[in-house]
């Protein structure tokens, strides 16, 4: 599980029960895909939630959630002077 932290000290990550993020303060959770299958049993990683794209079809679930997980850390969790497709963020000083 990737953590980034932001010159204001707000965390950021991929949600996973790997960490207990209360232990870090009022955690805000918020959808940024969906992880579904396919009439033909194959799975999507819709990431329109946050603006971006679809990824697959995957023959494996698991697949789909890595590749859902690899994308938003690359694009949702960089760093803070990188365009965030899900969101504005404060611009630095």
């Amino acid at each position: 599980m990737r953590l980034v932290v932001d010159p204001r000290g707000v965390v950021r990550a991929a949600y996973a029960e790997a960490v207990d993020l209360a232990a870090l303060g009022r955690p805000t959770i918020a959808r940024a895909s969906h992880v579904e299958p396919d009439a033909e049993g194959r799975w999507t990683a819709d990431l329109s939630p946050c603006g971006g794209p679809t990824l697959g079809p995957f023959a494996r679930r698991g697949e789909a959630l890595a590749a859902e997980v690899a994308w938003l850390e690359a694009n949702r969790l960089a760093p803070p002077d990188r365009a965030d497709p899900c969101g504005p963020r404060t611009p630095r000083a």
